[in-house]
């Protein structure tokens, strides 16, 4: 079937409409009618080819809910007419160590992403901005009644990308968390940290999300502008969850750590970082760097989410407004995350 889409036609050019090729269904697909698509910096980063070449027309979007329209014979999991969420990937061997475990993301063999990646069948994987995706039943996420839509589709990336590094390193009742970035990323961190039972801090480089910050669960905000902050927070915290995209000084939020407290990161900038291995040795503190999670990770967050009734905050635009969202994520132009309503493409 062919259906309307938003494309981006070459690196750094601005995205246009344009109608692309959907598969048949097969025996364990699903077809879903795209309800939202979210919008992520990853995105952004992807068609500008700031994280190289990529197979150009490329339709992003990995954030993306919807209702399932059809299923294949050998479904079992989802039903026509069900609310389901597709994220980041759309595919793995299913049989290497890290499948077996549920790490599917870090499949041996590479995972198959969303949007340009090469699918089971040769072509280019096509993402959310988009009215409908055949997607493997394996990786296609129930979304609970107790999310609204809108506000679930950012979850599928969003989400899971913190979700994971505070369920792993025990963000919970009696852990200091600091979330470096109050933007998409963080400020599902600080929702979903909070509702852990930690105390969540926000580091920002200024104090204006501050009211939001607090409002979202956090129960202090520090701009790290101000070298005081480094000083008065010095080996406070167990767990920092940093979700920015552009250079730190890693060493100075090391020293903010706790003796085996760990530095986590989950923005992904262009440039490499580096760090003064003292500042490991000298409090057993970890470095380390997160991504996504697996599937049945993704399904318990969203369990999670819907229990805590925790959505992103979204801005919910049609799907002509995409390159001027684009520019607005560049400027940091956003509380906290676009989302496409997909019904705008049909």
């Amino acid at each position: 079937m062919r259906v309307n889409a938003y494309a981006a036609p070459a690196a750094g050019r601005p995205l246009v409409p344009t109608t692309i090729e959907r598969r048949d269904v097969g025996l364990d697909d699903v077809l879903i009618e795209i309800e939202f698509a979210g919008i992520c910096h990853s995105d952004i980063h992807t068609v500008s080819g700031d994280w190289g070449p990529q197979p150009f027309p490329v339709v992003p979007g990995h954030e993306i809910v919807g209702i399932v329209r059809e299923v294949g014979p050998g479904v079992t999991g989802h039903r026509v007419g069900d609310r389901v969420g597709v994220g980041c990937m759309v595919g793995s061997c299913g049989e290497c160590v890290n499948c077996v475990d549920g790490d599917e993301q870090y499949c041996l063999q590479g995972m198959v992403p969303t949007y340009a990646g090469t699918d089971r069948d040769g072509s280019t994987t096509q993402g959310g901005y988009s009215t409908h995706v055949v997607v493997d039943a394996g990786y296609v996420l129930s979304v609970p009644a107790g999310i609204d839509p809108a506000a679930a589709a950012p979850l599928l990336c969003a989400g899971i990308t913190t979700f994971s590094p505070l369920r792993r390193w025990g963000a919970g009742p009696g852990k200091e968390v600091a979330v470096v970035g109050l933007g998409g990323l963080g400020h599902m961190a600080v929702k979903i940290a909070a509702a852990m039972g930690a105390e969540v801090t926000v580091l920002s480089q200024s104090l204006k999300k501050q009211e939001d910050g607090l409002r979202l669960g956090a129960t202090d905000y520090r701009a790290t502008s101000d070298p005081d902050t480094f000083t008065e927070l010095a080996g406070r915290f167990d767990l920092i969850v940093n979700t920015v995209s552009a250079t730190i000084d890693v060493d100075a939020y090391l020293s903010l750590l706790a003796v085996d407290g760990a530095l986590v990161n989950v923005g992904a900038p262009a440039e490499p970082l580096s760090l003064n291995v003292m500042s490991l040795i000298g409090g057993r503190r970890t470095y380390a760097g997160s991504m996504i999670g697996g599937i049945a990770e993704t399904q318990e967050m969203l369990d999670f989410c819907a229990g805590h009734g925790i959505g992103a905050e979204v801005e919910v635009i049609p799907a002509d407004r995409v390159n001027e969202a684009y520019e607005r994520v560049l400027a940091s132009d956003v509380r906290y995350r676009f989302v496409i309503d997909a019904a705008s493409l049909r």
